[in-house]
């Protein structure tokens, strides 16, 4: 324990540049609090619907905020099996809070954790690049600073959802896994469950991760018989067993709960409708008025459905490859090249002006266009650094290890479509892939002419990202 303590303690080369992204972290988290401060510091006021209509930034959803406010399973129990609990504790802080105070110190209380998730991810990306990579100072704290200039890291830092948690796991779970790399060393049985409950815990897919770290760094051994059952056979059983504990539990009675409820309201109101027709319609025969008005209900039906079709979560949501629990959120239908160039390597680096961190699901199209052509020049030297690092990598366990995770994300997102209408706010999942790969370019230049062009390049490309990203992020926030 002590040993694992002491990989968070902060080095003296790593504390100007992490304290730098952490001013610019809290500054943003205080201009998403004052944001919202009137209405989300309320008691006892509705906290569902009060979060849910007033937080607006992008795709990112507040259930955290109600979570902590008032605790129930409101995560999804698949996708994000241990996630509830894990916020559990805050949430029996903020009643503490809420009596003491007399106010909903919610967004203070889970901007903490947020920033120290948001900092130790700078720390350990740094990490990579000066002990795996073995990049020089100034050039480990340009790329992990590119990594926070990013879109879609920078804002999933301050708004309060799970995906700055899974950037620091997924991070941290990299830096293990390049370490023992070097050293030869494989995970333990009990290393690698704690990874795997922590990371898929939080998120579902942050766990296949850490076992495609863990395939790279074990080798064959990590199908000898007694580690694959134990380290990874079990420990996928007790998730989902948890997982469906836990929504036949929590989730199922309120489910039930809420149709029968539904189905109550709806019988009600279809007799007040059936009697308000009786007595306006010239229909006297009780069997013909009742054919007549469920004629008439299924025609509203249709129009009602036809209607619905055109608002954004449905026009905006491609048609799925199956049905069933997962299955029905994959879509076969949306563009794979236009998401790519506009969402997949433009929105989750370089924010929309038009449309500037709309919802798909109420107001944003899924594929908008920059206004100017340099946004589309940046992406594009971006996408070559990143294919020449991944090729001056090439020879690189390491690095394949971590294009694995990336690879896993491609198939997850473009391939099956899961989340592709809105594919940029889960980048703090893969993003870091980014500048790790260029990472791997620039130490190749070491000692050429190229070095210095690079380097500037790098420089200018991470100036113009926080210029540009934080010129349109704080504009949105303070509107």
């Amino acid at each position: 324990m002590k040993k694992f303590l002491t990989m968070f303690k902060v080095r003296r080369e790593e504390w100007l540049a992490a304290a730098f992204t952490m001013v610019m972290l809290l500054a943003l988290h205080a201009l998403v609090i004052a944001r919202n401060f009137d209405q989300f510091t309320r008691v006892n006021a509705g906290h569902w619907n009060v979060f849910v209509n007033n937080f607006t930034v992008s795709g990112f959803d507040p259930i955290t905020y109600s979570m902590v406010t008032y605790w129930e399973a409101n995560y999804n129990v698949y996708r994000h099996p241990l996630l509830s609990f894990m916020v559990w504790p805050l949430s029996q802080l903020n009643q503490w809070l809420m009596s003491a105070t007399g106010m909903n110190l919610v967004q203070f209380i889970v901007a903490v954790p947020l920033l120290l998730c948001a900092f130790y991810a700078f720390v350990f990306m740094y990490r990579i690049f000066r002990d795996i990579i073995r990049l020089r100072r100034f050039d480990s704290a340009l790329l992990s600073s590119m990594l926070f200039s990013m879109a879609y890291v920078m804002v999933s830092a301050v708004v309060p959802d799970h995906f700055c948690v899974s950037l620091f796991l997924l991070v941290f779970a990299l830096y293990v896994s390049g370490r023992k790399l070097q050293a030869g060393t494989q995970f333990k049985i009990w290393q690698t469950v704690a990874l795997f409950f922590v990371t898929a815990g939080v998120t579902l897919s942050n766990g296949v991760k850490v076992y495609l770290y863990s395939l790279f760094t074990n080798g064959r051994k990590f199908f000898r018989l007694k580690y694959f059952l134990f380290a990874v056979i079990l420990p996928c059983a007790l998730i989902w067993v948890f997982a469906r504990w836990e929504y036949r539990t929590f989730v199922l009675p309120k489910e039930k709960a809420r149709a029968e409820l539904r189905a109550k309201k709806n019988a009600e109101k279809r007799q007040r409708m059936f009697d308000a027709f009786r007595d306006t319609s010239s229909v006297k025969d009780s069997v013909e008025a009742r054919k007549a008005f469920d004629a008439e209900m299924k025609r509203r039906a249709q129009a009602k459905y036809l209607r619905d079709r055109q608002k954004p979560w449905n026009k905006h949501t491609g048609k799925p490859m199956g049905e069933g629990e997962f299955m029905r959120w994959t879509d076969a239908t949306t563009s794979r090249a236009s998401t790519a160039v506009e969402n997949l390597f433009g929105e989750s680096i370089q924010l929309h002006q038009d449309h500037l961190l709309q919802d798909t699901l109420r107001s944003r199209p899924v594929i908008v266009p920059y206004r100017w052509v340099v946004n589309y020049v940046v992406e594009g030297v971006l996408v070559l650094l990143f294919v020449a690092g991944v090729w001056c990598g090439r020879r690189s366990r390491f690095l394949w290890m971590a294009l694995s995770g990336f690879a896993f994300d491609m198939l997850l997102h473009m391939g099956l479509g899961f989340g592709i209408n809105e594919v940029y706010i889960m980048g703090a999942h893969w993003l870091f892939v980014v500048p790790l790969a260029v990472g791997f370019l620039l130490r190749k230049c070491y000692g050429s002419r190229s070095e210095a062009w690079l380097r500037g390049l790098l420089s200018v490309l991470v100036c113009w990202l926080f210029g540009y990203n934080l010129t349109l992020f704080v504009g949105y926030l303070i509107q």
